[in-house]
């Protein structure tokens, strides 16, 4: 069966019923080609915990929108081994920049042993290799930071998060993002490189090898580990990185079926949020040494459109400079907007911080 019969009969709640009880009853074998490759579709990912959890989320959503793919097995699993992976013991700018993480999975895709592949979008380069887009990005499920310190329970302030670390104190963190804007703030701090998947960087926290640490709040959840938060980081105070919180899909571009079934379940706030903030990092070209943030939201008012609303931030890795702009503009120019803000910020800062 091929993407398209699949297509016809997700859009038609009667078919879907009679084809499930066909595939129940008769054992149909619908694993016929589709392209050079027939049934299963491979879906590739990195093999962390937290990569797994969103590939499967993101396959089920996939089959609740057509639950005969679901009936027919229409999906695999394979795991990719990434050099961001395999390589901890240095920062990403040292090794090649945050686009280690999907190389190998691009390759695979690229070569035809994959058909989709599954990111966290903030992990994802803006300029994709040839022959491959960005073809859908999930509900964002939350964007913010989250501050973890060993010291157990503590009342924190929310408004003021940093007060509950000591002078002196040494962090975890591998990301110059977090480390800017921390240091802008807090410039006793010191700062350790720590990098791995989430439960290792927990368990360096635990075990005294620094003081504390900052996470992806989205990963927490999603993995269910929320009660070693110990607070959010509003987005006023640390802004995030672009794309955070969003799982995107890449397929090939020549895969149209595919490409018309992804543009089913995609998020629309997702998709004019993430094209904001991808376009300001495009704009701004930095490398994994260029602290760079980028938020955006839509917000509501009485009787008007919804409006996108995104804020951009450039910083020295030592915190000594840093600027935030925002921006408001219509959701149909979420791209236009993330390109201007980011000329903006680009031209109000020191040459210095753009050199590689």
């Amino acid at each position: 069966m091929d993407i398209k019969k699949i297509m016809h009969i997700a859009s038609n709640p009667h078919l879907q019923e009679v084809a499930a009880k066909a595939a129940a009853l008769q054992q149909v074998n619908y694993m016929k080609s589709y392209g050079k490759r027939g049934l299963p579709l491979r879906v590739g990912t990195r093999g962390s915990p937290l990569a797994l959890v969103q590939t499967r989320n993101f396959l089920t959503i996939l089959t609740q929108f057509c639950p005969l793919l679901r009936q027919i097995g229409a999906f695999q699993e394979f795991q990719i081994h990434t050099s961001g992976d395999c390589i901890q013991d240095r920062r990403l700018a040292e090794i090649g920049g945050k686009g280690l993480f999907a190389k190998e999975i691009h390759e695979q895709l690229l070569e035809g042993n994959i058909d989709f592949a599954v990111h966290s979008l903030k992990d994802l380069e803006t300029d994709l290799p040839k022959g491959l887009v960005l073809a859908c990005t999930l509900k964002r499920q939350d964007a913010r930071d989250a501050l973890i310190v060993r010291y157990g329970e503590q009342n924190i302030d929310p408004k003021h998060p940093y007060d509950v670390i000591p002078k002196g104190a040494l962090i975890g963190s591998s990301s110059v993002r977090r480390q800017a804007q921390l240091l802008h703030y807090r410039p006793d701090l010191k700062f350790g490189l720590l990098r791995g998947n989430i439960q290792t960087r927990l368990d360096k926290i635990t075990a005294k090898q620094f003081d504390a640490t900052f996470l992806a709040a989205a990963g927490l959840q999603r993995l269910g580990m929320e009660n070693r938060i110990s607070v959010l980081i509003d987005p006023s105070i640390m802004v995030p990185a672009a794309g955070q919180g969003i799982v995107g899909i890449t397929v090939r571009e020549k895969d149209t079926e595919l490409l018309e079934m992804l543009s089913a379940i995609e998020n629309k706030e997702a998709k004019a949020v993430s094209m904001a903030e991808r376009a300001l990092l495009a704009e701004l070209d930095g490398s994994c040494r260029t602290p760079i943030g980028g938020f955006a939201r839509i917000v509501s008012f009485p009787r008007q459109d919804d409006r996108l609303h995104l804020t951009g931030l450039v910083a020295r890795e030592d915190g000594s400079y840093l600027i935030k702009k925002d921006i408001i503009g219509s959701l149909e120019e979420a791209e236009l907007i993330g390109h201007e803000l980011g000329k903006e910020l680009r031209k109000e800062s020191p040459n210095d911080i753009f050199e590689s």
